[in-house]
């Protein structure tokens, strides 16, 4: 019979070599940053896309080019209007309308920096301290229109707020002409619509309409449904008594089908827009 004292023994010697011969655990790795410009996990993709795709670029120079020569037939041809329901227009000067963000410049750098929740405030502050990007495409875009003759308004729902002690009763107005001056596109208080002014809201529809009052809008261009048709948020603006859905939204797409890449110029949109309150 082994004796008690002899096994205890026995297993103390086991459990000693079992652990001297155990290899000793690695230390715990810590996850590389990636490299600035590489693609990470927790951001975005929408953001990385505009940010670091060649494809961005080549999309918006594609539009902006289609459009450029588009530009003699549209001059030329006075019955035609961008417009749904613009008429007796003939012999109005033509004109074309852009939004600001995401169409003429990219908000892609304040999308990565700033924190959450937005405010407008924050994005007013950025633009004070960094240059503007401009939409690849758009400058060049711009400088032939007016070449040819077409007055270029810009139409955005960036809104009028007071800021501080600035008795600037719309200092984002002069915001946004400073950004497109930075850029190389020289403009003026008349044509730059924020919402708020004139008791506009953000139903861009009522700008459109004041613009064509005094000209043959021959282009839109945007980035946002709402830059081409009213009735796509849910909330209430403008002309509309039903929040818009998914399927309303889809709808007038549909039905203004004859319109897309012919007067109508959509760019991409995937980091903020109406959209976002229909996924």
């Amino acid at each position: 019979m082994t004796r008690p004292h002899l096994v205890s023994t026995i297993v103390a010697l086991s459990v000693l070599v079992a652990c001297a011969s155990a290899p000793a655990p690695a230390p715990p790795q810590a996850t590389p940053a990636p490299s600035p410009g590489a693609y990470d996990p927790n951001q975005d993709l929408g953001l990385l896309w505009v940010k670091h795709a060649a494809e961005y670029g080549a999309v918006t120079k594609q539009v902006y080019k289609i459009a450029a020569a588009a530009l003699p037939g549209y001059i030329s041809d006075r019955s035609w209007s961008a417009m749904p329901g613009q008429t007796g227009a003939e012999n109005l000067p033509p004109a074309v309308i852009l939004d600001v963000d995401e169409t003429v410049v990219s908000n892609v750098d304040f999308q990565l920096a700033f924190e959450r929740p937005f405010t407008n405030r924050k994005l007013y502050d950025f633009y004070r301290e960094h240059a503007a990007i401009p939409v690849p495409g758009v400058v060049e875009f711009v400088a032939a229109a007016r070449k040819a003759g077409v007055e270029v308004f810009f139409v955005t729902n960036r809104p009028c707020e007071l800021i501080d002690d600035d008795p600037d009763p719309c200092p984002q107005k002069h915001g946004v002409i400073d950004e497109l001056e930075s850029i190389g596109i020289s403009t003026d208080d008349a044509h730059v619509m924020l919402a708020d002014e004139n008791d506009w809201d953000r139903a861009k529809i009522g700008r459109r309409e004041h613009i064509a009052t005094t000209h043959r809008v021959i282009m839109l261009f945007g980035d946002d449904l709402g830059d081409f048709v009213p009735c796509v948020r849910r909330k209430l603006y403008g002309p509309c008594t039903e929040p818009a859905t998914k399927a309303s939204r889809t709808r007038l797409v549909e039905e203004h089908t004859d319109y897309w890449g012919n007067g109508w110029y959509i760019l991409p949109g995937p980091m903020h827009g109406s959209w976002t309150s229909f996924k």
